[in-house]
């Protein structure tokens, strides 16, 4: 598997070993963490084994979260993807979830909306799933507007581990 997705700002790629660093910046910022439940990384072996983790979802689910690359400039400025869930959340299980998180220096420039934008279309059209999930933290209104301005429908709130959260759908549309 080597899903390689341009968009016109963007490149997502796997996640590779070599993003550790870059990934320890990402998640050990608290403000990353504000609406994930506030446990940020403390140390890199921490990012490292998340980014085996996600490795290991593309060998037993075939997708998974991928890196986002700065076209302009080879930088890695966060992860974006689909993955599929087979724990339990909001009463549906095996479910296919799209979801991002970017390096705080790179929020609200719509590289969020650009990637995920992205994935639906890869979603549906290569990889040929009939709906996808998503969810947010209920007061994270960046990540609620990136969704609905990709389509997506808000379907309920509901609790996740002691977080109030949203949960999104969109169907793949019947051409």
């Amino acid at each position: 598997m080597n899903i390689i997705i341009e968009t016109d700002r963007l490149i997502l790629r796997e996640l590779l070993d070599s993003d550790d660093d870059a990934m320890f910046i990402l998640d050990s910022n608290s403000n990353v963490h504000t609406f994930l439940g506030n446990n940020p990384v403390s140390s890199i072996e921490e990012s490292r084994k998340y980014i085996e983790n996600i490795r290991n979802q593309y060998v037993e689910n075939g997708i998974g979260r991928y890196a986002v690359i700065l076209k302009e400039t080879t930088q890695f400025i966060g992860w974006s993807g689909i993955r599929y869930i087979t724990e339990p959340e909001n009463g549906h299980i095996n479910f296919y979830e799209i979801g991002y998180r970017f390096i705080e220096n790179y929020w609200g420039k719509g590289y969020a909306y650009e990637s995920a934008k992205a994935w639906l279309d890869y979603g549906f059209n290569t990889m040929n799933i009939k709906s996808i999930y998503a969810s947010a933290h209920i007061d994270n209104t960046g990540s609620r507007r990136i969704l609905e301005k990709i389509g997506m429908q808000l379907k309920n709130e509901f609790d996740w581990n002691g977080i109030a959260c949203v949960w999104y759908e969109l169907d793949k549309k019947k051409n």
